[in-house]
C-alpha cells in the first residue's frame, strides 16, 4: 500500500471517528437543553396551576362559610328593592301589548363580628335575588279597563325569580380578596396542603423528581415552607399568589428541584448509554482496523526484510561453492590433494550452513503448526550449557571472544529435549556474539531458585530499547540498525527460542539497556 494513500485513509477515517464523536455530543447537549426547556414549561404550569387553586380555594372556603351562616342564621333578611326596571311593546298588527318588568331585590344579612375570629368593618353582607314578570295585554282590554277605572288584568302572564350568581360572586370575590387579604398567612395557606397539592399537579405533567417549596413575602421567607427549602438560582420557580382585587400580591411561591439535572439526565439514559455503546464499538472497530492495517504493513516489511536477509545469506555460500569448484576444475589444483580437500570441506561448510537456515525455518513452520515432535528426557542441564558452549567456540575464537561459566545451581536435573534446548542455547549465545560490536564477553549463570532453575547469558553488546525488549520474540523481527545487512540474521531464532522454552513449561525474557548488553534469563521446573 503506497504511505501517501495509507496515511490519507487513516487520516480520513480519525476524522470521520472525531465527527461522530462530536455529533453525538452535540446531539445530547441539545437534547438536554430541550428536556431542559420543556421541564421549565411543565413546572411553570404547574405553580400557575397551583397559584389558580390556592386561590380558588380560599375563595371558596369564604363563599362556604358565607352560605353556611346565611342557611343557619334563622333570621329573615332585610329585602330592599334597588333597581327596577320596565319595558313595554305594542305590535299593531296584533292589537297585543307586551309588559315586561325586572326588579333587582337586595337581602342584607348581620354578621356577628367574631364570624371571621376578628373585628371587621362591616357588619353585614348581602345577597341580590331576582323577579321577572311578563305581561300580555289585548288592546280592547287596556282601553276598557281605563274607561272603567278597574284594574288591569292580563290576558297572559309569566313570572320568575332566582338568585343573581354573577353579582353574588363579584360580590362575594371582592370581599373574599378584601377580607382574606388582612389575615396572616399561616391562616391563609397550609405547609401541607401546599405540598400536597405541588405534588398532584407534578405527577400529573410527568415531573417525578424530589422538590422543596417555600412562601416569601415581600423577598423574606416566611414560615410556611419545606424542610429542605434552599434557593438555588438555576432550579427555582416562582409566581405570585393570592393576589388582591388590584391584582397586586405580596406573597410568592418558589419551588426548587435539587435533583433536576440528575432528572433530566435520566430522561436521556437509555438512548445515551445505546448512543456510548455503539461509539465505543466504533471506537474499538475503527482501532482494531487500524492497529491490523499498521501491522500487516509493519509485518509486509519485515517479510520483505527477511527475504532481503535470506537472499544475502543463500548468495554467499552458492557464490563459494561456484568459487570452490571452479578451483578444482582448474587441473594444477586438482592435482593437490591438499587445496582439493579444503575446497571440498569450504563446499561442506557452506551446504551446512544453507542446510541449517533451511532447517531454522522448517523448524518455525512445525512448530507454528504443532508438528514439531519433541520427546523430552531427564538431562543435567549443565551438560546441554557445555555442549552449545562446544557448538559456538569456533564462532567466537575467530572473534577473539571468551564464555565464562558460574555455575552456581545445585540442583539441575530437567525434564527436556536436549537436542532443541541445545538449539536454544546456541541461538542466545550466537546473538550474543553477534551483537557485540568489540571483542565479545559473555557470562553464563545458573541458580536454583525453588523448584526452579534460572539460566542467565550476559554479553557485553548493543544492547536494545524497552520497544525492542517487548517484541524481541516475535518471529521475523530485528531491531533496525540503519545497515540490514550489518548484522546478519532472519528474526527467527529468538521466536524458535521462546516456542521451546514455552513448550518445556518454561518462560524466557530479555533485560536490556541500550549500549550496555543484554542479559537472556531463562526459567525451568526441575524434577523432584
Amino acid at each position: 500500500m503506497n504511505k501517501l494513500f495509507f496515511r490519507l485513509l487513516v487520516l480520513l477515517m480519525s476524522l470521520s471517528l472525531i465527527g461522530i464523536i462530536l455529533v453525538q455530543v452535540y446531539w445530547f447537549n441539545t437534547s438536554f437543553k430541550n428536556n431542559d426547556e420543556q421541564f421549565k414549561f411543565h413546572v411553570k404550569q404547574v405553580i400557575g396551576n397551583v397559584a389558580d387553586k390556592l386561590q380558588k380555594q380560599e375563595a371558596y372556603n369564604f363563599y362556604d362559610k358565607i352560605n353556611h351562616y346565611k342557611d343557619s342564621t334563622g333570621k329573615i333578611p332585610k329585602k330592599d328593592d334597588i333597581l327596577e326596571f320596565y319595558y313595554v311593546q305594542k305590535n299593531p298588527r296584533t292589537n297585543k301589548t307586551i309588559v315586561y318588568s325586572n326588579s333587582i331585590i337586595s337581602e342584607d344579612y348581620n354578621i356577628s363580628p367574631t364570624f371571621f375570629d376578628k373585628k371587621i368593618d362591616s357588619d353585614k353582607f348581602k345577597s341580590f335575588s331576582s323577579k321577572r314578570v311578563t305581561e300580555i295585554y289585548n288592546n280592547n282590554n287596556i282601553i276598557d279597563n281605563s274607561v272603567t277605572n278597574q284594574s288591569l288584568i292580563p290576558d297572559f302572564k309569566i313570572e320568575k325569580s332566582g338568585n343573581l350568581n354573577v353579582l353574588d360572586n363579584a360580590l362575594f370575590e371582592i370581599s373574599a380578596k378584601d377580607v382574606l387579604s388582612a389575615m396572616p398567612l399561616e391562616e391563609r395557606v397550609s405547609g401541607d396542603v401546599l405540598q400536597k397539592l405541588i405534588k398532584k399537579e407534578l405527577e400529573e405533567y410527568g415531573v417525578n423528581t424530589k422538590f422543596e417549596f417555600g412562601i416569601y413575602s415581600n423577598n423574606l421567607a416566611t414560615k410556611i415552607k419545606s424542610n429542605n427549602f434552599k434557593y438555588d438560582k438555576e432550579a427555582t420557580y416562582s409566581i405570585p399568589i393570592l393576589s388582591d382585587n388590584e391584582g397586586n400580591s405580596k406573597y410568592q411561591l418558589l419551588v426548587t428541584f435539587p435533583h433536576k439535572k440528575k432528572f433530566l439526565l435520566s430522561e436521556l439514559v437509555s438512548i445515551t448509554i445505546l448512543s456510548i455503546i455503539f461509539t465505543l464499538i466504533i471506537i474499538i472497530a475503527y482501532s482494531s482496523a487500524l492497529n491490523q492495517l499498521i501491522r500487516q504493513r509493519h509485518i509486509s516489511e519485515i517479510k520483505t526484510d527477511f527475504i532481503n536477509n535470506m537472499t544475502h545469506e543463500f548468495k554467499t555460500p552458492i557464490a563459494t561453492i561456484n568459487l570452490a569448484l571452479d578451483a578444482i576444475k582448474n587441473p594444477k589444483i586438482i592435482e593437490d590433494k591438499e587445496k582439493v580437500f579444503r575446497y571440498l570441506q569450504m563446499i561442506r561448510d557452506e551446504n551446512k550452513r544453507m542446510h541449517a537456515q533451511v532447517e531454522n525455518v522448517l523448524r518455525i513452520s512445525k512448530l507454528e503448526k504443532k508438528e514439531l515432535d519433541i520427546n523430552k528426557d531427564s538431562n543435567n542441564i549443565h551438560d546441554v550449557i557445555n555442549d552449545a558452549i562446544e557448538h559456538v567456540n569456533l564462532i567466537l575464537e575467530d572473534r577473539q571472544g571468551t564464555i565464562t561459566s558460574h555455575f552456581d545451581a545445585s540442583r539441575t536435573t530437567v525434564l527436556i529435549n536436549d537436542v532443541h534446548f541445545t538449539n536454544v542455547l546456541v541461538n542466545i549465545l550466537e546473538n550474543a556474539i553477534k551483537y557485540s560490536p568489540n571483542v565479545p564477553e559473555i557470562d553464563v549463570y545458573t541458580e536454583n531458585v525453588k523448584d526452579m532453575i534460572i539460566i542467565k547469558v550476559k554479553d557485553n553488546g548493543l544492547g536494545m530499547s524497552k520497544v525492542a525488549q517487548k517484541r524481541i520474540f516475535e518471529k521475523f523481527y530485528r531491531e533496525h540498525t540503519g545497515d540490514i545487512h550489518n548484522v546478519k540474521g532472519h528474526g527467527l531464532g529468538l521466536a524458535y527460542v521462546k516456542r521451546i522454552v514455552e513448550d518445556h513449561n518454561g518462560q524466557v525474557y530479555v533485560e536490556s539497556e541500550k549500549g550496555k548488553g543484554s542479559t537472556f534469563i531463562i526459567k525451568l521446573p526441575l524434577i523432584n
